[in-house]
This record gives C-alpha cells, sequence and structure tokens, in this order.
C-alpha cells in the first residue's frame, strides 16, 4: 500500500491542454474513482501516475517517492487495461508469469504468487487456458491476477468493465469491491460509469474539462453537488434543472418556477441564483395538496420505485418519483411536492447552494 500525491500536474499535446494544474492526495488502502465524460482528461491522468504519458508540469509522489522522470517499471504500480492486454500465444499461468520472470523474480515464488491469486479470484480451472479459450469475464479476472501477483504499491484500472455485458458487470463490479477489502491496497479507478463510481468508491474525483470538480465520498458528491455539472452528471436519472427567479419576502427567500408555482427558501442566502435543482426522490407525486401540478408523459415502473416525466402547464418536464405501485398512467394528472430540505440553488457561474 502506499499513499499518491499530486501536485499542479498538468499535459498538454502541442498547444493542447489536456490536464490542468491538477492537486490531488489518495491514501495508502483508498479507491479513488476518477469520474468524468469522455475527453475530461481522466484516463490521461491515470496513464500520468503509470509512467504511460509524461507529466509536463508538477510533481507525483508515490509511497514518499518522487516519480515523475521514474520509468513506469520503476514506480510499483500495475495497470489493469480496458482491453486487458494479454498474450495470446500463453497460457492463463504464463501471463501471469511473464513480467515476474522479466524481473528475475524465483519460479518457486512466481508459482506461490499465481496460486494465491488464482485461489483470490476463483480461476484454478483457469491457469492451462489461452485468452482465446476464455469469456469476457474471465480475461478481465486473468488481467487482474496478473496484476495482483506483481504485489504493487497501488492498482490502477482504465475503465476495466466496459468491455462486459451489463450482468457480468454488475457482478464483476461486486467482486472488485470485494478484492478491495481483501487486499486493502491503493487502488485508482477510472470509469464514465456513475454507478461503477457509487458503489466501488471511498471517493469520487469528478473530471471536466481537464480539471477537477469535486472530491468527496459517494454521498457528498451526490447530495452536495459542487457545480451544476456535478449536479447533472453525477446520478441516474440525471438531477432536475428547473429555471427560478427569486424574490425576497419579509426576509424568506422565494423561488418562482416557470410555470408560475413558488417555492419558499427560507435558509438560501442571497446570491445570483438563477435555476433551482432537485433531484427525482425529492420531487414526489402526492394524492393531496403539492406544490405544482403537471401531466404525466411517461410512466417508468421500475418494481421498488415508479419513475413520472411530468410535463409542467409551461411545457417544462421533470421526473418526479412514486411509489412501485403507482396508479399513475400516461396522461393522468399528478400534483408534486418539492423537499424542501433536499433543494439545490445554481448561479451563472456554476456555483451551488444546499438546503441541508
Amino acid at each position: 500500500m502506499a499513499e499518491i500525491s499530486l501536485s499542479r500536474v498538468s499535459k498538454r499535446y502541442g498547444n493542447v491542454e489536456v490536464i490542468r494544474d491538477v492537486s490531488l492526495d489518495i491514501a495508502s488502502g483508498e479507491l479513488v474513482v476518477f469520474l468524468g465524460p469522455s475527453g475530461s482528461g481522466k484516463t490521461t491522468l491515470l496513464r500520468m501516475i503509470a509512467g504511460l504519458e509524461r507529466i509536463d508540469q508538477g510533481t507525483l509522489t508515490i509511497g514518499g517517492v518522487r516519480c515523475e522522470a521514474l520509468a513506469p517499471g520503476k514506480r510499483g504500480v500495475a495497470m489493469v487495461f480496458q482491453n486487458y492486454a494479454l498474450y495470446p500465444h500463453m497460457t492463463v499461468a504464463e501471463n501471469m508469469a511473464f513480467g515476474l520472470r522479466n524481473v528475475g523474480v524465483p519460479s518457486m515464488e512466481i508459482r506461490a504468487r499465481i496460486a494465491e491469486a488464482a485461489r483470490m479470484l476463483e480461476m484454478e480451472a483457469l491457469l492451462d487456458r489461452r485468452p482465446s479459450q476464455l469469456s469476457g469475464g474471465q480475461r478481465q479476472r486473468v488481467a487482474i491476477g496478473r496484476a495482483i501477483v506483481k504485489q504493487p504499491k497501488a492498482f490502477l484500472f482504465d475503465e476495466p468493465l466496459s468491455n462486459l455485458d451489463a450482468a457480468l458487470r454488475s457482478r464483476t463490479r461486486v467482486e472488485l469491491a470485494e478484492l478491495h477489502q481483501r487486499l486493502r491496497s491503493t487502488m485508482i479507478y477510472v470509469t464514465h460509469d456513475q454507478v461503477e463510481a457509487m458503489t466501488l468508491a471511498d471517493r469520487i474525483v469528478v473530471l471536466n474539462d481537464r480539471r477537477i470538480e469535486q472530491v468527496g465520498t459517494p454521498m457528498q458528491v451526490y447530495s452536495r453537488p459542487a457545480s451544476r455539472f456535478v449536479a447533472t452528471f453525477v446520478g441516474s436519472p440525471a438531477m432536475n434543472i428547473l429555471p427560478v427567479s427569486l424574490t425576497t419576502n419579509d426576509g424568506s427567500m422565494q423561488a418562482r418556477l416557470p410555470d408560475g408555482s413558488s417555492l419558499a427558501l427560507p435558509q438560501a442566502p442571497a446570491g445570483d441564483w438563477n435555476e433551482l435543482g432537485v433531484r427525482p426522490e425529492a420531487l414526489v407525486v402526492v394524492r393531496e395538496g403539492g406544490d405544482t401540478r403537471g401531466r404525466a408523459a411517461v410512466v417508468e415502473r421500475l418494481g421498488e420505485r415508479t419513475l413520472v416525466h411530468v410535463r409542467l402547464a409551461d411545457g417544462t418536464q421533470v421526473i418526479a418519483q412514486d411509489v412501485g405501485l403507482s396508479a399513475v398512467e400516461p396522461g393522468d394528472e399528478v400534483k408534486l411536492r418539492f423537499d424542501s430540505s433536499a433543494l439545490h440553488l445554481f448561479a451563472r457561474d456554476g456555483s451551488a447552494w444546499h438546503a441541508h
């Protein structure tokens, strides 16, 4: 295990800046997920830590050792690639042993490490097979096993589940979480899949436009997004964003929605707020009362809950939540209530205020 520290790291390809002034400290044994859309810089940042991309500016420290000038093999990290990167002419055991033989690890030690990794990943029966004889999930296990036998200071995962089907991706995600609990190794995991990020991470690093937007635990990022981008990128379905105009009445802030309805925001500070955010679970269908109303356009029945896509009087569409056995049908008029303790305001510069 080792702590990893990035200080004011930047990267350019010619005149194009791909990482801008990134600083981050990762604790020993922590599983940190780099989350962001395509082009946000998350994979480039991971490759810079691995030594596969040069750091143009700033410093990288792994386990207390400055590493930005070290070759990849000298950094003490192991990378698991999206495409597995297995040698097709070698067996599973030979793939796992290859890197160890190259650095002179004794044969008995290699066999012991392979046996332990195979036991841990439940793939003892696969050791004599070649990659062409394996499923996608089995190949991914081999790639992870090859990293484990190196006994690295840190593991680096570059979208390792993206080539798997949905069911296998879900199962492998759980296996990775269990692996981290057993090894307690430092791990950095790159993904654009927020479900992977929310379920695996000790902390999430949200990247956008070559820089860090927010660092926090999954629930901090979800419930207190630092910016409008984080609010809309993290969460499925995405947070509802509504344009609002704010007024003050007897010292209390009132938010006027596009359909003319109003919400009290007694704790909101003065500011250049122009949008209101509310997640679907904080905008619920009610039988009586309610803060606004609209007409159900689409009803998604998900078992434990129902998502209702509602078109408000002004044409704005929002996603609200109802109980699993909802009686709402498309075309029905529905009443909606906002949870005032779970509202968010966003300013024109992207900054945010949270009701809780």
